[in-house]
């Protein structure tokens, strides 16, 4: 398969396929096809549709298969920022944010990913439960806004504002801290809480949170117009 990512700050990506090759994405994903590309909607089993339900995505996945020669399809992002392409194998697990995932290559597998703190998980920003993808092949993640990467050495940590962390490797861990001082929480504007990621891995990180830009925007809406 081949591919190519255009059209930033509304990317798509668009996928030239093999034939007899299999995508996979989330119902409603695909933007255009050529005609020989078949659709089949599977759950793949209770346990994953659930895990699919718990990490933001919908219960079902859409397989697309080129026919008869090679196939093209196109996936584009739901929101204003990046699709970033992945090689997942041994060892190269990501852990990404509710709803990045967009499409990957069959051999690829979603699954749900439990923050080990329970505090990470109601105060971290992205929740208790995350994404995890595993397996081998090819994944299509989307995030929101400009990416920024780090790679953080074993032990090195990074204090992220809540729901800027997009994804990190498996072998980074999650945690929380309080921001120091009473009139820091109260009147520095940076809520209460911070997600520390401890390395070793790489981070991704994003610029434009959904929630924040609702946040943003809310005081222009006509309802709260005067």
């Amino acid at each position: 398969m081949r591919y190519s990512i255009e059209g930033e700050p509304l990317p798509v990506v668009i996928c030239s396929v093999d034939p007899g090759e299999t995508l996979v994405c989330e119902s409603g994903a695909m933007s255009w096809m050529s005609p020989n590309m078949q659709m089949e909607t599977s759950g793949g089993g209770v346990g994953k549709m659930l895990g699919r339900m718990f990490s933001g995505e919908s219960l079902f996945q859409n397989r697309y298969t080129a026919m008869g020669g090679e196939g093209t399809i196109a996936f584009a992002s739901s929101f204003p920022g990046s699709i970033r392409a992945f090689e997942i194998g041994p060892g190269q697990d990501i852990v990404a944010q509710k709803k990045a995932f967009l499409a990957s290559t069959s051999g690829v597998e979603l699954s749900v990913f439990f923050q080990k703190k329970v505090g990470s998980g109601f105060f971290g920003g992205e929740g208790f439960i995350m994404q995890r993808l595993s397996g081998q092949g090819l994944a299509f993640l989307e995030f929101d806004g400009y990416v920024k990467e780090y790679d953080l050495q074993p032990g090195q940590q990074m204090v992220i504002d809540t729901g800027y962390l997009a994804a990190m490797s498996s072998t980074c861990s999650v945690d929380v801290q309080t921001v120091p001082g009473l009139k820091n929480a109260i009147f520095g504007g940076e809520g209460i809480f911070n997600t520390v990621i401890t390395g070793p891995g790489h981070v991704w990180l994003q610029t434009m949170p959904v929630p924040q830009l609702a946040g943003a925007l809310i005081p222009y809406l006509p309802l709260n117009r005067n």
